[in-house]
């Protein structure tokens, strides 16, 4: 009887453990002198779920970063640009996070009021922008030349427009394409416009019409956007926006398509082309480092190319016109060697003039001065005084449909 009554207790115990679920916290890992040394914890707060292109980016990437590391983490996701997140950060640093992550542009103030509360714990920010004047040295932000990613994007797009301009679909002079951003901030401003160059590099008639959801994720809002496009003449469309709407609509429509953040193949097989995005893993890694070994980190971190964290998905070979991958190839070449610029003012005019100087809002603050020099050399200097965007003019050849947001 007793034998059967532990053989009862040892499988009610191993049931109990197989209820909790979830990843197991690693046992404390013991020191030399016998005392137990909690696991690294890391937390990551994102502002939708899997289902967002741009929500799954950072995901993978965090995933990705603590497996290579070994390192536990938490994540939250689906949490608003509120009062919720500075909770959420909290909570995290409470239960032992070391280091907390988010990825919205709301989340800033949120982040910021919680490195206040909880000095010893790092707190790190994508896309924001007052790092670099907050002074605090458990605040950080981070970005990525992606406007980089994008221009290349932008060369495979304008190969394509000049394919259907050399069969006859389109006429040159009308060769419109159309774009579908979330805000009028110039983290899109900056994504549309270095797109839009990629593409006049290889069809300097092109022009671009960009309308505006007013939500980073909003799967209806950016099918109708899309399809308002294409009815108003858009003969290939590209998107800063993070659901699957923009891409099906082109789908339907038969119309080639540029994706952000991630692949949209499986959505769009016979439209979809390419797709830049920023690689998140390369910043991870770099910050889970610097506090586990206690070295100081950048106020304002900027990711690029060469540090693998601007890139492009695989080209859709089958839409994608003959030499793309060559073209890219080429100007990536180029990017790298510092010969060519994205923002080249030669390249472009506002109102019909050359951009000689430009006082740019790089020290963003309630009264949003412009106060920063950002022409010079010949060139707009996107992500050098601050990570996050700030390229905000409209150049000539785009059209904005509508500002409300």
């Amino acid at each position: 009887m007793k034998k059967i009554l532990a053989l009862l207790l040892a499988l009610v115990m191993a049931l109990a453990l197989v209820a909790c679920g979830g990843n197991k916290t690693p046992d404390p890992t013991p020191t030399p002198g016998g005392q137990t040394e909690e696991p690294f914890k890391v937390g990551f707060i994102t502002l939708h779920d899997e289902n967002s292109t741009y929500d799954l980016n950072f995901i993978n990437a965090a995933k990705a970063a603590c497996e290579k590391l070994g390192v536990e983490y938490v994540l939250k996701t689906n949490i608003p640009e509120g009062q919720e997140c500075f909770e959420t950060a909290a909570d995290m640093a409470e239960s032992g996070c070391k280091v907390v992550f988010a990825d919205s542009f709301g989340h800033e103030p949120f982040m910021i009021q919680a490195a206040k509360e909880y000095p010893d714990v790092q707190f790190c920010h994508s896309t924001g922008t007052r790092a670099h004047t907050e002074g605090l040295a458990n605040y950080h932000n981070a970005f990525a030349s992606i406007y980089e990613g994008r221009y290349l994007a932008g060369v495979a797009a304008g190969m394509k427009l000049q394919a259907m301009i050399d069969e006859g679909k389109v006429s040159a002079d009308a060769a419109k394409i159309g774009y579908v951003g979330a805000f009028t901030y110039a983290e899109v401003v900056s994504g549309y416009t270095s797109f839009f160059l990629g593409v006049r590099s290889i069809v300097p008639t092109a022009t671009m019409d960009v309308t505006f959801t007013g939500s980073w994720y909003d799967e209806a809002a950016e099918k109708e956007g899309a399809n308002k496009l294409i009815q108003g003449g858009c003969v290939l469309i590209s998107q800063h926006a993070d659901s699957f709407g923009a891409p099906t609509a082109c789908e339907s429509a038969g119309v080639p398509d540029v994706s952000y953040n991630g692949s949209t193949k499986d959505v769009a097989p016979n439209t979809y082309i390419i797709s830049s995005r920023i690689n998140w893993e390369p910043y991870y890694e770099y910050v889970i480092n610097a506090v586990k070994n206690g070295e100081a980190m950048d106020p304002d971190w900027t990711g690029t190319i060469a540090s693998g964290s601007v890139e492009l998905t695989e080209l859709n070979a089958n839409v994608a016109a003959p030499g793309t991958q060559e073209a890219i190839d080429a100007a990536k070449a180029e990017l790298a060697a510092g010969t060519l610029h994205v923002f080249d003012t030669s390249k472009f005019t506002v109102e019909g003039k050359t951009l000689d100087s430009y006082l740019a809002d790089v020290d963003s603050d309630e009264a949003y001065e412009h106060e920063t020099e950002v022409v010079s050399d010949g060139y707009f200097h996107e992500s050098e005084f601050r990570s996050a965007p700030y390229f905000d003019l409209t150049i000539d050849g785009i059209t904005l449909l509508d500002t409300k947001f």
